[in-house]
């Protein structure tokens, strides 16, 4: 079976095409900000990411003609079960309109999956998308009364990393316990219980390490100060997502610039790099923990895992809980490929989107 994943990101679009599990077709098209600056909104860009990869796909002489599935990035939408899900009009209108208020070039991939479907004759999925929440009771609380956490992760890529790392030790995702890091632009630090991801740092909320353009975890008493030195609601927001971390604190959010500056005796350069190490591996701690202890493997995936120094950092540090094990870059275009698989052939029943919260308080 042929399966076709488009993955939009903030400056590209990735798509490839599987048969069965060989990828036989991948390319990244990569748009200049001036081509994307002319669109006021997400969904404006549309007909511009389509026409993209249509042009792509002639260029390479890439025929979709009898695929079976296309899958879309997920995004927008609200918190659900992770799994795999036909695009159906609702999971279109939720993710155009970001239903859940976040707005990423991410939540075009449902529309583009469903144009491409209709075009070729196959089916729309979308899978393990980033509002993915399997949170437990405890990790969904907060000591304000009425106010509960919710996770934004690199659900995605987690999962299959989990997935292929239970496979090498002989066993299933869902008879394993894994902490599971995605260490890139983003940082994602989830704990996943019998294929469950229960707990984990919210990317967008603000929590967990810093990471190169997110501030991480701030006490709230500092954040009041900030806001009342003069900094507004919106500044202070997008220190969550686009300028914190390495950005507010080194002025770059190439983390491999900041290794050289560090390197070259940049003192702040160090300080940035080795705090956010600390994070990470204060933050796998804790993973560990909620699963008492019993840690099958730590898993590292993302860019930054490409860097030697931070995975032996993270070794040394918390080698102790269990193995750690290294797996660079991403498997996101893989794990799509493989979550329409599993659908297809009878092995992973197919989830609906209801478009109502998973979680919208405790019954008392």
């Amino acid at each position: 079976m042929r399966v076709f994943a488009i993955n939009p990101g903030s400056t590209s679009t990735k798509v490839a095409l599987f048969d069965g599990e060989k990828c036989v077709f991948s390319k990244t098209v990569r748009h200049s900000s001036e081509e994307l600056a002319q669109f006021s909104t997400l969904a404006e860009q549309l007909p511009f990411r389509a026409q993209a990869i249509s042009d792509i796909l002639a260029e390479e002489g890439v025929d979709l003609a009898g695929v079976e599935a296309f899958v879309g990035r997920g995004g927008g939408l609200l918190p659900m079960e992770g799994g795999v899900y036909e695009v159906t009009d609702l999971i279109l209108e939720h993710s155009i309109g970001g239903a859940n208020g976040v707005t990423h070039p991410a939540n075009l991939g449902p529309t583009l999956a469903r144009r491409f479907a209709e075009t070729n004759g196959g089916r729309a999925f979308v899978v393990n998308p980033p509002d993915t929440d399997e949170l437990c009771g405890p990790a969904r609380m907060t000591g304000v009364k009425g106010v509960y956490r919710h996770v934004h992760l690199h659900a995605l890529n987690l999962k299959e990393t989990a997935i292929r790392h239970a496979a090498t030790l002989g066993r299933s995702y869902e008879d394993c316990d894994f902490v599971v890091c995605h260490i890139g632009g983003g940082i994602s630090i989830s704990a996943h219980n019998h294929g469950r991801m229960i707990d984990g740092n919210d990317i967008v909320g603000g929590e967990g390490p810093m990471a190169p353009t997110r501030a991480g975890a701030v006490p709230v008493v500092e954040v009041l100060d900030y806001l009342e030195a003069g900094h507004s609601v919106a500044e202070t927001r997008r220190l969550c997502m686009k300028t914190g971390g390495f950005e507010s604190l080194v002025g770059t959010s190439d983390a491999m610039e900041i290794i050289k500056r560090a390197d070259a005796g940049d003192a702040g350069a160090k300080r940035a790099w080795d705090a956010m190490v600390y994070q990470v591996c204060k933050e796998i701690g804790a993973m560990a923990a909620v699963l008492g202890g019993h840690v099958d493997g730590i898993l590292l995936g993302g860019g930054l895992v490409f860097e030697p120094r931070l995975v032996d950092a993270i070794r040394e540090r918390c080698g102790w809980i269990a193995p750690v094990t290294a797996y660079p870059g991403e498997f996101e275009m893989e794990a799509m490929a493989a979550g329409a698989l599993r659908v297809l052939n009878g092995e992973e029943e197919l989830k609906t989107y209801t478009g109502v919260p998973i979680f919208v308080g405790f019954s008392d």
